[in-house]
């Protein structure tokens, strides 16, 4: 993450870096006290957090493993607000609690990014090291095996980050209204190319959960 850092032109100063820092505090509070309620404190042992606005016009954000979180700027017109922003930041912020990281490197950290963020993480280790783990992660991998398991961990993080996003006082009600925006912004492919589930099952199943005994469960303080 420094590494990244370094090399990235990051904002600290702005409004709209005071923003990330403010919203991902408050979700990260929410998932520290959902995981201690829960009986799950160890899930989260080592995290530090730390919430950076990245000045980049690309339309993404991604959280490693630790629970240090980068936003870029490309995505701010798409979330419009903090409540928006919470939409983003809880299900970043899932996809680590989740540990998909661990599990294997999400579209946000490989496919979307081109492999940066993985670069980052093992760029301590060995030549041989890291080929091996651009190659256990299928760095480049278009179509196959990698797909289906991806949106899985898409849709479970979605619906985790709705839980946090509510536990942090922000309304997840709206959390559909951002997806539509995110539609609303490019193109889509068919579900089967995409690591990504398709825009409109997407809405669909974040506004089944929303309706669900199970959010209302989680998301209670």
């Amino acid at each position: 993450m420094p590494l990244f850092l370094e090399e990235h032109d990051v904002d600290t100063y702005s409004d709209d870096a005071a923003m990330v820092r403010r919203v991902g505090e408050g979700i990260s509070a929410a998932v520290v006290q959902y995981m201690n309620d829960n009986g799950h404190a160890s899930r989260i042992e080592g995290f530090e957090w730390e919430f950076n606005l990245v000045k980049d016009a690309s339309v993404n954000a991604w959280c490693m493993p630790g629970g240090k979180v980068c936003v870029y700027s490309g995505i701010l017109p798409l979330t419009m607000d903090e409540n928006g922003l919470a939409v983003v930041l809880g299900h970043e912020v899932a996809h680590a609690i989740a540990r998909h990281g661990n599990e294997r490197m999400s579209q946000g950290l490989v496919l979307q990014m081109g492999g940066v963020a993985l670069n980052v993480a093992i760029s301590s280790k060995s030549t041989e090291t890291q080929n091996l783990f651009m190659q256990a992660y299928g760095v480049g991998t278009q179509t196959g095996v990698m797909l289906p398991f991806s949106r899985k961990n898409e849709l479970e993080s979605d619906k985790l980050g709705l839980v946090f996003m509510q536990l942090a006082g922000y309304d997840a009600s709206k959390a559909p209204d951002f997806w539509k925006r995110m539609a609303a912004n490019g193109t889509s492919q068919p579900e089967f190319l995409s690591t990504h589930p398709s825009d409109e099952r997407r809405v669909k199943e974040i506004t089944k959960f929303l309706d669900s005994d199970t959010f209302t469960k989680h998301s209670k303080k």
